[in-house]
């Protein structure tokens, strides 16, 4: 297959202004320098002199050794391998078949000084403004999801519901290439669900943005670089996976590169199967405001049970094409298609005070969701020189469309409810920067990025009555939402001796619209705002270093937040925006301090969050009621999103890396963190102070027949707001896994969640009611998956260079 592959790319991409000329056949061998074992996938490279660029290459057989179809001529001979040093054979006179005999290359120690074994643990960079880590192979979540990916990842927690959190605060802006992307599409909970782990190459943990980023996001930003090689040939993965609850998938990373063009995939299908579950337990205080009398208080019990099935297809295709040594052209296509079901099974009991059921009253919930997102993108690099002075454009256009429908039947209710919600979504994106070095230490930037965005929602709830189908126009509602965002930035830094600096201030112009069709209100939003940014690094010693960062950020409310109109979850539950709600801002400040001591690495950060307007969800008694088993009535709860004047976060965390030996490896992490919310909305004061702290501990151990071991424990601490109390989580996760065929391939067990205790536990308290609640998304799961590479290996990867030009090159 692989073979077969090869063939196609060098019949679409054979035809060059080359081929018209004589070939000559240039032949030779490569080998381990140290070992003098044969370099499989080796790239030789054949560079003309005259027009200095690549004319053709090929890749090593098992054997190592080439042959290769040249037209005659002088070319520089460029010879690479992952983590070997590049070989050049500079001026060589080609002009009849040649063969240039065994050539031996060396390993690259300096980078693999810097990054040791990528595929073997997780690696941590420190930039000015940002952290990377390179994920490499993580067991516990081979043939999982990028949310799992994220779990794993220090500073960052994701719940149950997959909701992602950075340092405990879920105001995250992720990025997929430094860029808005429809790999997450309209949801993001469920998209990061469904990209493949294997397709990520690292996550930049961004607390203190510089100013070439998006001030969106309060907590700051996480950005996921998905695999892709630029090397000579044919080389990528491929990973097969199946488990319990039902799942399987294939998934696999692609590249060729020949000459000029550069060919390249990441492409995924997954089914799986998600049971989860959910209680709740309201007490209504009934107290009787107009005779002040107790009345006898009504309790109300809901238990869900939710089936669901998702199915996903993604696929991003593109090619590169190097016009000459100094510039390049990428252009992408994205597609990303699923289809899912859930079925919510929603049972509700009404007990009397000694728990002896009074009413119940089943209802059924069967959704089919269809999600469909189509991206083209295209960038244009140029490199002036090799010191980093660059200009990049990108422009990418996104449509994303999401059709759910239900339809709702009640025990003893003929009447069936009818739900449909149509959400398309149109996204444009304008971004160029500007990178010019002045001299060998500083770097002046500046850019702009232009954010398009509209999303038309349609809620449509009918009722079908006997065939009698009837709208209800309290609930069914059509809100069309546009954002549009131009930025503008510009940053300077700089190294002095064991100083450095990065500087910025970014302008955002935003006017945001909002039609709602259905009520004929319109309403408009129209403000400017400057973002200075501070990036601070002092390198005590070699292997000491201390950061400082200061940033403004801005949380703006999503389409959901604002619209009026309710949604229902059940019937005596809903969710409705709030068409008043105002962006809110925040002034972050973080110190950061790194030692390496020997085996242990010690990476620690001091942070303070000062926000204002912040969002805050709260529950409250609507004054409406629902009727559910025999003629019992309940009050109908809303959660909706307010206000409030102040919140000050501030938090301590701190990483821990340590290898006692070669075959062992322990990774810890810790955060805690404080919470100060202050603010009333409709007379009720809703101050509240929050602590709470997360810890993540991972150990990998390799046992005998070098079977890796790994073990993942994950537990957050409690914590409370002004109407919620929060119980402590425990997740742990076990993995194993063995490589083979020379460690071409790997075969992984994992086990998610290995207790079963991934659970949210709650206890809500308002002036009227009390409700007790638990929910698991997802039960624990088994996952067997087979990984088989080709020219990549597992071990030994080459460290990569600074990819967006955001001065992080200037390192603490």
């Amino acid at each position: 297959m692989k073979k077969t592959i090869l063939l196609l790319f060098t019949i679409i991409i054979g035809t060059s202004s080359y081929s018209q000329q004589s070939e000559i056949q240039i032949t030779g061998k490569i080998i381990d320098d140290e070992t003098k074992e044969p370099l499989e996938y080796a790239t030789v490279s054949f560079i003309s002199l005259k027009e200095n660029k690549i004319v053709t290459g090929g890749i090593t057989e098992p054997n190592g050794n080439f042959s290769i179809q040249v037209p005659k001529g002088i070319y520089n001979v460029s010879v690479e391998y992952i983590s070997f040093k590049t070989k050049t054979l500079a001026k060589q006179k080609l002009f009849k078949s040649t063969n240039l005999g065994t050539l031996g290359l060396g390993l690259d120690t300096e980078s693999l000084d810097d990054v040791i074994v990528i595929a073997e643990k997780t690696t941590v960079e420190i930039k000015l403004d940002k952290k990377i880590y390179n994920v490499g192979k993580d067991l516990t979540v081979s043939g999982g999801t990028v949310s799992d990916v994220l779990d794993n990842v220090p500073s960052v927690s994701v719940d149950v519901e997959g909701n992602v959190a950075l340092r405990g605060n879920d105001n995250v802006r992720i990025l997929i290439n430094g860029k808005p992307s429809g790999l997450v599409g309209l949801n993001s909970t469920d998209a990061l669900r469904q990209l493949p782990a294997e397709s990520i190459e690292r996550v930049e943990v961004i607390t203190s943005p510089s100013a070439r980023y998006d001030a969106e996001g309060t907590a700051g930003i996480l950005n996921i670089i998905l695999r892709r090689s630029k090397l000579q040939g044919l080389n990528g993965a491929l990973t097969l996976n199946t488990g319990y609850p039902l799942q399987a998938g294939i998934s696999g990373n692609l590249n060729y590169r020949a000459g000029d063009l550069n060919f390249f995939t990441t492409s995924g299908y997954n089914y799986r199967e998600v049971p989860g579950n959910s209680l709740s337990e309201t007490q209504f205080f009934n107290f009787n405001s107009n005779t002040q009398i107790d009345e006898p208080d009504t309790f109300l019990n809901e238990q869900r049970d939710f089936d669901r099935i998702r199915k996903g297809l993604n696929t991003n295709v593109g090619v590169e094409w190097y016009i000459n040594n100094s510039s390049s052209i990428t252009t992408s296509f994205l597609y990303r298609s699923s289809d899912n079901e859930s079925n919510t099974t929603n049972l509700i009991t009404e007990p009397d005070a000694s728990g002896n059921i009074l009413s119940s009253n089943l209802r059924f919930d069967p959704e089919v969701e269809e999600d469909i997102t189509k991206q083209y993108s295209i960038n244009y690099n140029k490199d002036f020189n090799d010191s980093g002075h660059k200009l990049t454009f990108d422009f990418q256009l996104e449509n994303s469309e999401e059709d759910e429908n239900s339809r709702i039947t009640q025990e003893n209710i003929s009447t069936i409810e009818l739900v449909n919600t149509l959400e398309k979504q149109d996204r444009i994106l304008l971004q160029t920067d500007y990178v010019l070095p002045i001299g060998e230490k500083s770097q002046f930037e500046l850019g702009y990025r232009g954010n398009f965005n509209e999303l038309d929602t349609e809620f449509l709830v009918q009722f079908d009555n006997d065939g009698s189908v009837t709208t209800d126009t309290n609930l069914s509602n059509n809100l069309i939402f546009r954002e549009q965002v131009n930025a503008a930035y510009t940053q300077y830094g700089s190294k002095i001796r064991k100083f450095s600096y990065l500087l910025g201030l970014r302008l955002e112009s935003t006017r945001i619209t909002i039609d709602q069709k259905t009520s004929g209100d319109f309403n408009k939003k129209i403000y400017s705002d400057l973002f200075p940014t501070i990036n601070l690094g002092y390198k005590l010693t070699d292997k000491q270093s201390l950061t400082l960062g200061y940033n403004r950020r801005i949380r703006r409310p999503r389409s959901r937040f604002i619209n009026p109109f309710p949604s229902r979850s059940s019937a005596t539950n809903i969710f409705q925006g709030n068409s008043d709600l105002n962006p809110s801002y925040s002034n972050v400040f973080d110190l950061g301090y790194l030692n390496r001591l020997g085996k242990l690495t010690i990476n620690s950060s001091i942070y303070y969050n000062l926000s204002t307007q912040v969002f805050t969800f709260i529950s409250e008694d609507t004054g409406d009621t629902a009727t559910i088993g025999d003629g019992t009535v309940v009050p109908v709860i809303r959660r909706t999103p307010i206000n409030l004047s102040s919140s000050d976060r501030y938090g301590f965390e701190f990483t821990l890396t340590y290898n006692p030996s070669k075959k062992w490896r322990i990774n810890g992490n810790f955060n805690a963190f404080q919470n100060n919310i202050k603010g009333d909305f409709n007379g009720q004061n809703f101050d509240a102070d929050n602590f709470s702290w997360f810890a993540r501990l991972n150990n990998k151990i390799t046992l005998p027949a070098k079977i890796d071991w790994q073990t993942t424990a994950f537990y957050a601490g409690p914590s409370e707001d002004a109407q919620t109390k929060r119980e402590g989580l425990l997740s742990v996760n076990l993995a194993f896994s063995k490589d083979l065929f020379k460690d071409k391939a790997s075969l992984t067990f994992n086990i998610s969640d290995l207790f079963n205790s991934r659970k949210r536990q709650s206890v809500s308290t308002t002036e009227t009611f009390i409700t007790d609640s638990e929910f698991q998304w997802r039960e624990r799961s088994f996952n067997l998956s087979f990984t088989y590479r080709f020219n990549q290996k597992k071990k030994r990867q080459r460290s990569r260079g600074n990819l967006n030009g955001s001065g992080e090159e200037f390192e603490g």
